[in-house]
């Protein structure tokens, strides 16, 4: 019995684990007082997004830029809003965690130019960008 628990245990944290991707370490933790960096893709009427080229170009590009001052990132895919009924408010939102809040502006600012280009690749929508301390 023991050991079927134990290999629950285990299944779980790999499959919570192949959830985000891990930037710079495959131990990268999010802690309290980390930076995050959310980047949000508002469902607006005509809009596009294309998933595939955002979690699998767009991201590891970013984060490979950012090198290792990034800890950690992940990617969200809007299901519905409160309902099931209702539209997802955000089509996909992007989350880059930091150390601090320099590590990110350093990082950002350096490659501004190419990660903005890149953005038409994948979607007409324009980002909302929140920057929030970790709490727990």
């Amino acid at each position: 019995m023991k050991t079927k628990i134990a290999l629950s245990i285990l299944g779980a944290i790999a499959l919570l684990s192949s959830c985000q991707p891990v930037a710079s370490s495959e131990t990268a933790q999010i802690k309290k007082g980390m930076i995050k960096v959310a980047i949000m893709y508002p469902n607006e009427d005509g809009k596009t997004f294309d998933m595939d080229y955002y979690s699998g170009k767009h991201m590891p590009m970013v984060a490979g830029l950012f090198g290792d001052p990034l800890k950690r990132y992940a990617i969200d895919k809007g299901m519905s809003g409160r309902t099931p009924d209702e539209p997802t408010p955000y089509l996909a939102v992007g989350y880059f965690y930091f150390d601090k809040l320099s590590d990110y502006e350093s990082a950002f600012g350096s490659n501004a130019e190419k990660i903005l280009s890149d953005i038409p690749n994948y979607t007409d929508i324009q980002p909302v960008v929140q920057i929030s301390e970790v709490m727990y």
